[in-house]
């Protein structure tokens, strides 16, 4: 019968023959194949076949595995294919060796089949892992900036008020895992604007009380299309979209929450937000001058504004302005 081609491929390189095809009994049946008995022609093969995953021997003539791991993990291209070293070298130097060189795993000759396949399975699913988290970053991403598009900002502006608040995050104790989860979740905070018609999105003057209601309504559409989640970056990115607009007087929308009631990362992404609209130029106003912008933070300070996060946002300044050179508007 013939075996689909959509099958992960995996890359064997040992010098002995014989080593070669045990590895093509333990795994023929699930993988595509593909043998190298050097590290010259494993490298070539990998430069044109792109394998999901390299089991490699250590001990071979002219390159050693080492060598060889070290070429694949220098080159941006490569340095993400998960490397499995298969060695007869037992100790625990030659192990750590191994990883030092960048292998995610080390097994010992004489194979087991059934630890082969089960390192081979674990070590593919974390890459599947990773392809699918950075897509759910890409899609996130790329929902803020469609939000943005539609409301006449730029696609800067989501990534500096993201940057300020991972910068903020770290200050107010997130940690970086929590942080970099943050800087992710921000762009999201503006996505219910997608749901506001274009006739009061884009009015160019003062909005009347029923349109200000209906523009106030754009937290909870992003609330509803981020959708519900147990934790991770999807449920930050929809705290944010909901709180983002609440007041640390119990004076915001959508529910008047107060001080602590806010989420954290819904009045650290407040002051994020406002800061970055503040001090960015726009079509209907001239760009703020720092000077400006942080007399407004300090006189909403304990008003719109958690105090203690205000202060360490000053705190953080040389970081906040490192950030606005770097994406700075055209």
């Amino acid at each position: 019968m013939t075996q689909p081609n959509n099958r992960p491929l995996i890359l064997a390189v040992d010098d002995e023959a014989s080593n070669l095809q045990l590895l093509r009994q333990i795994l023929q049946d699930h993988y595509r194949l593909l043998f190298a008995k050097d590290g010259a022609r494993a490298l070539e093969l990998v430069r044109q076949e792109n394998p999901d995953l390299i089991l490699l021997d250590v001990m071979m003539p002219g390159m050693s595995g080492y060598e060889v791991c070290a070429a694949l993990k220098a080159n941006p291209a490569t340095a993400s294919i998960p490397v499995i070293f298969v060695t007869a070298l037992t100790d625990t130097a030659d192990e750590l060796e191994g990883f030092n060189a960048g292998a995610v795993d080390y097994i010992t000759k004489p194979v087991s089949p059934p630890i082969v396949r089960a390192r081979v399975r674990t070590h593919l699913s974390l890459v599947r892992m990773e392809e699918l988290r950075a897509t759910r970053l890409e899609i996130v991403q790329r929902l803020g900036l469609a939000a943005e598009y539609k409301d006449n900002e730029t696609g800067l502006h989501v990534i500096r008020m993201s940057h300020f608040s991972r910068i903020l995050g770290i200050a107010a104790g997130l940690s970086e895992a929590e942080a970099d989860d943050l800087l992710h979740a921000a762009p999201m905070h503006d996505v219910g604007k997608i749901g506001i018609p274009d006739r009061i999105l884009q009015k160019p003057g003062p909005l009347d009380a029923d349109e200000w209601k209906i523009m106030q309504s754009h937290v909870t559409i992003g609330a509803e299309i981020i959708g519900e989640h147990e934790g991770g970056m999807l449920a930050l990115a929809g705290q944010i979209a909901l709180t983002h607009h609440e007041k640390y007087d119990g004076s915001g929308y959508p529910h008047g929450l107060r001080g602590d009631e806010i989420p954290l990362v819904g009045r650290i992404v407040a002051i994020a937000d406002v800061f970055d609209a503040l001090t960015s130029k726009r079509p209907y106003k001239k760009a703020w001058t720092e000077e400006d912008a942080l007399a407004f933070l300090r006189e909403q300070r304990g008003r719109h504004f958690d105090p203690a996060l205000v202060d360490l946002f000053l705190e953080q300044i040389d970081a906040v302005r490192t950030v606005q050179q770097r994406w700075a508007e055209a």
